[in-house]
């Protein structure tokens, strides 16, 4: 059914992605490891027990923007996070102003539904965040002194249940 998937996607080509969530990956192919990756806005997923799955962003850290798992985070006795690891957009050496991926990756653990949460925060989102620490507060961002006297957005949550058969 995956590679059904897979192969149909690479056949149909990339959709415009408009209803999709900021910096949001769309492939559901199934990495060698045995590694499923679902789209970012597949916030319902299903695993079996011992199978690792990712989610893959978009992020740019030149212009701020980061994703983080936060609160909720899974239930340890069901889904564990694996960590995360990022690519450049510019290949192995890093240059100033390149995107990347962000992956994070997770493994189901034992029968069970469980929530996580995934923290989407741009320069207007957040303050006080860098790559490997999230704000210190979710709630929008002060307003910067030479922007209109509005404050800024709420950054991005997406947050997903996890069931594990």
């Amino acid at each position: 059914m995956i590679a059904a998937t897979a192969l149909l996607a690479l056949a149909t080509g990339c959709g415009s992605g408009s209803d999709e969530p900021a910096g949001g990956s769309t492939s559901t192919a199934s990495h060698p490891s045995g590694t499923t990756s679902h789209p970012v806005k597949d916030t319902s997923i299903t695993a079996e027990p011992g199978e690792r799955f990712t989610l893959t962003v978009d992020q740019n850290a030149s212009t701020r923007e980061y994703w983080y798992l936060v609160a909720p985070e899974p239930d340890s006795s069901v889904l564990v996070s694996r960590g995360q690891d990022s690519a450049s957009d510019s290949g192995d050496e890093p240059a100033a102003g390149a995107g990347g991926r962000l992956t994070f990756t997770f493994e189901a653990k034992g029968r069970g539904t469980t929530r996580f949460t995934l923290l989407h925060c741009t320069f207007t989102t957040c303050q006080g965040n860098t790559s490997a620490r999230p704000p210190e507060t979710t709630a929008p961002s002060a307003t910067p002194t030479t922007a209109a006297a509005t404050p800024s957005q709420a950054p991005e949550r997406i947050t997903y249940t996890v069931t594990v058969d």
